[in-house]
């Protein structure tokens, strides 16, 4: 798949000295990866010695045995796959703590530790140079030469590049790591062989998200193993790959060793936001130093993603813990905008109640927002107002939750006046037409409009993200309002706030009437219910699975990623649950409608934006609403599902 680089990290079994030794075990762990397909694959610092030799690496035994080491090494790196292996490098005189590329059965580059611990600890000074006093050079190990240097990039047939920096290299405060990722690096490695301490996997880690979030890279860090001498420290073997601030793989163990570390990057999420976020582009011009890139001759990213690490649904945390703090804070972040905004314009809203989540959630931000004023409850004025379409289940349960929250309850049945609508304009009231259905809606808004007239408030919108996304509201009906708070929250998200808040026992009077409506299907209760009086018109029947649609918007909006690989990416996440031809049908559906519905949304009242992806025209997304979608279509069409 494009963009797609599996990548691992390496821990080997090891013995301190013994060269021969670690060849084998480096040499048994680079056949695993490439019988796991890996492109990129990670050792740690000094992992052809050991990196707790010390003095002994100023002994020309050990030298010669690592350079003959690596020469035989080079010469068997599987075709396809580029190999870092840290090795002690003899240059002018000088010894230097190496990360030495290998591939295309060569070596192809060294890159020198830029910056040593303290002599007086006994540290890296009293064996090694320091890089950054190499100028760029070449160096000479048997039968091969290759150039050495701080400043070297290392770039694929496909233009995927890969910077490599040493240890505490990335602790400086402008690392290597990250002069590499502004000069093109897309991928950091870290060769690794710092001695571990408590809090030290947590401490490291963290510095590994913080670093590829903001230089917005894959980075690949490999630390020395338990093999290591014991005499002073114990070294923790640290693996982890992170990707653009989320960590995607780590190994579990608090001290570890012989184990490789395998997962699937999508690189495509690192070249959309350096396209994207101009402060990247900025940065890198103003400061990016001339590097030298090292060209080798195949791809890096020709991955299946079998070993993606995707969620069905990217608006949510995978952990209940995560899930729990996420709702909460945007649940905060609704009630805090929608305060600010009723402190301006009176204090006074008034809210159409359905018995639905999005309504539902709706009116519990703004129970929340009247708290933060000190304003009672009775300021919000709900209304529910049942037309053909409204059930009992539906009706009782908005009615006992306007109750238990303690609001303004107003009932105003539609019937009659749709009714009337149908007769001025003609329309037959058999006929369950998109007519039939919108003139409910638009009378809803209208009703919602003038009371809020009365109480001299304002009309709160209720719509979500996925539906905006959609279009799966009506023009000047419930599109319409003067502010809306769930306008960034997507459907699926929608239900995990409600969640959180009933699990956390907030509004503990309306908790067993919040479960009812987690528990009632989703609908816009337009059309009759059945012959037993239950809900008819499922939304999820008509437009498509929002988990699949939410799926599909993350991805096209956060990253603009193609229909393609879209699809492709939802059949990884959704194995089992949807085969392809269903995805690749509401896919078509969702391209369609983001499309055809986007005058829609170029319209929208103002609403709190919470989240990475978000539609409203004064900001997150621009678009023209008489665009094209045929070349996006076209590209579903040619899908193999």
């Amino acid at each position: 798949m494009k963009d797609i680089l599996r990548a691992a990290v390496a821990v080997p079994a090891l013995q301190v000295a013994r060269v021969a030794w670690n060849q084998e075990q480096i040499q048994k762990r680079i056949e695993e990866a490439a019988e796991n397909g890996v492109t990129l694959l990670v050792f740690p610092e000094l992992s052809l010695t050991g990196a707790s030799c010390g003095d002994l690496f100023l002994s020309d035994v050990l030298e010669k045995a690592a350079a003959e080491a690596l020469c035989e090494l080079a010469a068997t790196v599987p075709s396809g796959m580029l190999v870092f292996v840290g090795a002690p490098i003899s240059v002018k005189g000088q010894l230097y703590d190496c990360a030495v590329a290998l591939g295309e059965g060569r070596i192809l580059g060294a890159v020198p530790k830029s910056y040593l611990s303290d002599f007086a600890t006994g540290g890296d000074q009293r064996r090694f140079a320091a890089g950054i006093s190499l100028d760029a050079t070449l160096a000479t190990l048997g039968c091969f030469t290759f150039p050495i240097g701080t400043e070297l990039l290392f770039r694929a047939s496909d233009g995927t590049v890969v910077g490599a920096e040493i240890g505490a290299d990335a602790a400086a405060p402008l690392s290597q790591g990250t002069l590499a990722a502004m000069a093109g690096a897309e991928v950091i490695v870290n060769l690794s062989a710092i001695g571990a301490c408590v809090g030290g996997k947590a401490h490291v880690g963290a510095q590994m998200q913080a670093v590829s979030a903001q230089t917005h890279s894959a980075y690949l860090y490999a630390g020395a193993g338990k093999d290591e001498s014991t005499a002073d420290l114990v070294y923790a073997g640290m693996g982890a790959i992170a990707l653009n601030g989320d960590m995607v793989a780590q190994n579990e163990k608090c001290v570890d060793g012989d184990y490789l570390l395998v997962a699937d990057l999508d690189l495509g999420r690192v070249r959309y936001d350096r396209r994207y976020k101009r402060t990247f582009a900025a940065c890198a011009a103003r400061y990016m130093p001339e590097y030298e890139y090292v060209e080798f001759g195949y791809p890096l990213c020709d991955s299946d993603g079998a070993r993606l690490k995707l969620s069905r649904l990217p608006f949510i945390p995978d952990r209940a813990s995560e899930r729990q703090a996420r709702s909460a804070e945007i649940f905060e972040m609704q009630a805090t905008a929608l305060a600010r905004r009723l402190s301006i314009v009176g204090g006074k809203l008034v809210i159409g109640i359905s018995g639905g989540l999005d309504s539902t959630l709706a009116v519990l931000v703004a129970i929340r927002a009247m708290e933060k004023l000190n304003l009672p409850a009775t300021n919000i004025t709900a209304v529910t107002m049942p037309c053909f379409g409204t059930t009992d289940e539906t009706l009782n349960n908005a009615l006992e939750l306007m109750e238990t929250l303690g609001v303004t309850t107003r009932t105003v049945p539609i019937k009659d006046a749709v009714l009337q609508h149908f007769k001025d304009i003609g329309h037959d009231p058999a006929d369950f037409s998109v007519t039939y259905e919108n003139s409910q809606a638009r009378e809803r808004t209208q009703v919602l409009m003038d009371i809020a007239n009365q109480v001299g408030g304002i009309v709160l919108g209720t719509g979500d993200l996925s539906e905006l996304a959609l279009g799966w509201c009506t023009y000047n009906g419930d599109h319409m309002s003067m502010y809306g708070v769930n306008a960034d929250v997507p459907k699926t998200l929608v239900r995990w706030i409600i969640t959180a808040l009933v699990e956390a026992g907030e509004f503990p009077a309306s908790s067993a009437v919040l479960q009812r409506i987690l528990d009632t299907p989703i609908s816009p209760e337009l059309l009759p219910p059945d012959a037993v009086g239950k809900i008819a018109q499922k939304t999820e029947d008509i437009v498509g699975p929002y988990a699949l649609h939410d799926f599909f918007l993350f991805w096209a909006v956060r990253y603009q990623y193609t229909p393609a690989k879209i699809f492709a990416l939802a059949k990884i996440a959704f194995e089992g649950v949807f085969d392809g031809a269903t995805i690749k049908k509401w896919l078509t559906v969702f391209w369609r409608r983001f499309f055809n519905q986007q005058f829609k949304r170029n319209c929208l009242p103002d609403g709190v934006k919470v989240g990475s992806v978000g539609l409203s025209p004064r900001g997150d997304w621009q678009m023209p609403s008489d665009a094209s979608a045929a070349l996006w279509l076209q590209e579903i069409e040619n899908i193999d599902a």
